[in-house]
């Protein structure tokens, strides 16, 4: 009986142990796969996060994925504008857990651009809201290290330049709507925003390290001649390919907010720009641009067989008095010139008795035939439209000779100097890379045997006349410099100039063509207290030239030059 219930109690010990062993088991698996379905749920929200995050904007309501827009890049694929994905401050003030005006005061310290007042309003609203709209990684650091669990940070769209303000004017920027309100994003803005176009980058024609040589020496030209703005633009005189253009003072697109106070110099008031900044200066305001002209007349009286003989000399001894008007010279060499000698000495008189025997009508047709009478030809539409003389008389066609009673852009120049001196063909600017294989459209405005001549005179203007201080040694530069009164209520402001060079290089065999203009300058101990462009606009050419030949290919050599041997016995004729 004993051993009976031992058996017993042993089979039913045994049958427990089985039973608790398999029990054991059982929610060890069950445990497993809970952990395991834990596990695989955070993977998966971490996966999650990181494809997704960021793809719509902060408390949206759809899941839809937003694409980012296209890229705009330089020549050489330097990225000009890109999309990415950026931090926002975002804060829910009824969440604050810290005192509001303390955390006010902290916040303004890591953003200078925001009070502490205007950050305490919106900590203090009634309803959550962006704090910052745009944070870099630093200051999104900072503002979590504050502890404030009420502020958050959303990764949002952004779009982002790169190059901070260079070529801000060729760029344009973004509205808050992603759309482009100025400039190439604005032009390519369908291109840049469909789906099937985005991925492939919108390649620009500008060479971003000859722009930034053009912005740097447009800035040093402002500096050192006291004026309120500058200007310029580089061409490559085969293709019309924009290879810089630039206006001085200038705004940075990632913050481009504008208001409408006084522009005064480099100041920016309260974190914004002046509205004027957006004005592109080389497409979209017009000037007269002076003694720029000369060339132009010199170049279609050839066409035109009006001057047939450069000897020929033309009386400049005294003011041309013509239906009440006086044509004057600034310098006045008081004698009868030649052709070589009236541009190397810009005289006023004997251009204007050019233009009066080449007539209105052949005049008209060859400025005609360079678009002066048209807004200027590019992408952007930022483009002027010129003031075209409304009634051509006969004093108007001396005038507009030597570049006064009419108003283009510098671009119109840099477009008309281009066909001068490559050879007679005009050829539309452009601000889009010119790929191997593509038509370009052209046509011929000069003769090849006029653009030959032109290219003499030109570089004979810079070694022996007024654009001196243009040369660059080794690169034959040739040039014209012209410096115009602005207009003024009832006539001209004579303390007030726009000062121009018009230039190309190498003049033997011309590349790129190069326009500085500088506004108002005032004339500075740097430039002997002269406001003229020989004094103001040629040495920024110089300097810029020199700087950007060796990266466009241009290397400096000063054992050749362009071949004036025929011409310079001209320049020293007996006086009439």
């Amino acid at each position: 009986m004993t051993t009976y219930v031992a058996r017993t109690v042993t089979r039913r010990s045994s049958r427990n142990n089985e039973s608790f062993t398999a029990f054991a088991f059982w929610r060890l698996l069950v445990l497993a796969a809970l952990f395991s379905a834990f596990v695989i749920l955070i993977i998966g929200r971490l996966g999650s996060l990181a494809i997704f995050e960021g793809t719509r904007a902060f408390g949206a309501t759809t899941t839809t994925y937003v694409p980012p827009r296209g890229d705009i890049v330089s020549r050489s694929g330097v990225p000009l504008a890109r999309s990415i994905k950026g931090y926002a401050v975002w804060v829910r003030p009824d969440k604050i857990f810290g005192d509001k005006q303390i955390l006010a005061n902290q916040l303004a310290e890591i953003f200078p651009e925001k009070t502490s007042e205007e950050l305490f309003a919106k900590l203090t609203a009634k309803k959550p809201g962006y704090l910052v709209k745009s944070a870099v990684p630093a200051q999104v650091r900072r503002v979590h290290d504050l502890g404030e669990i009420a502020i958050e940070f959303p990764r949002e769209e952004k779009r982002l330049y790169p190059q901070h303000d260079l070529a801000a004017h060729v760029l344009g920027f973004v509205n808050r709507d992603g759309k482009g309100q100025m400039g190439m994003e604005s032009v390519m803005n369908a291109r840049l925003s469909d789906p099937a176009t985005r991925s492939k980058p919108v390649e620009l024609s500008i060479d971003v390290r000859v722009q930034a040589a053009l912005e740097s020496e447009l800035a040093a030209g402002m500096k050192n001649t006291g004026a309120k703005g500058a200007a310029g633009v580089i061409l490559d005189v085969k293709t019309g390919e924009v290879m810089a253009m630039a206006t001085l003072p200038s705004f940075n697109p990632n913050r481009p907010v504008f208001a409408n106070i006084p522009d005064e110099g480099h100041t920016i008031i309260e974190g914004r720009y002046p509205i004027s900044r957006q004005v592109n200066n080389v497409t979209n305001r017009v000037y007269e641009l002076g003694s720029t002209f000369k060339p132009l007349t010199v170049a279609a009286a050839l066409d035109a067989g009006s001057v047939r003989d450069l000897a020929i000399r033309y009386d400049a001894t005294a003011p041309l008095k013509i239906d009440g008007f006086k044509i004057r010279d600034t310098h006045s060499l008081g004698r009868w010139l030649n052709v070589p000698e009236t541009l190397v000495h810009s005289s006023n008189i004997a251009t204007a008795r050019i233009a009066d025997n080449l007539g209105k009508e052949r005049m008209e047709a060859m400025l005609r035939a360079l678009e002066f009478d048209k807004r200027p030809k590019i992408e952007l539409g930022e483009a002027a439209k010129t003031l075209w003389p409304k009634n051509w008389g006969r004093v108007t066609n001396m005038t507009v000779g030597y570049g006064h009673g009419i108003s283009v852009t510098p671009l119109h120049l840099a477009t008309a100097y281009s066909a001068m001196v490559n050879g007679g063909i005009w050829r539309p600017a452009t601000l889009l890379k010119v790929q191997k294989g593509d038509k370009l459209e052209e046509r011929r405005v000069f003769t090849a045997a006029t653009s030959a001549r032109m290219r003499q005179l030109l570089r004979m203007i810079v070694v022996d006349g007024t654009g001196k201080k243009a040369d660059a040694p080794g690169y034959r530069v040739g040039g014209k410099t012209g410096s115009a009164e602005k207009p003024a209520e009832g006539g001209y402001a004579r303390n007030l100039v726009v000062a121009t060079f018009s230039a190309a290089f190498p003049m033997d065999n011309p590349r790129y063509v190069i326009v500085a203009m500088v506004d108002e300058p005032t004339g500075t101990e740097a430039t002997s207290f002269q406001r003229t462009a020989g004094w103001t606009a040629a040495p920024i050419v110089k300097k810029t030239v020199t700087r950007v030949g060796p990266l466009l290919g241009i290397i400096p050599d000063t054992r050749r030059d362009v071949d004036v041997s025929e011409l310079t016995p001209l320049l020293w004729s007996p006086k009439g």
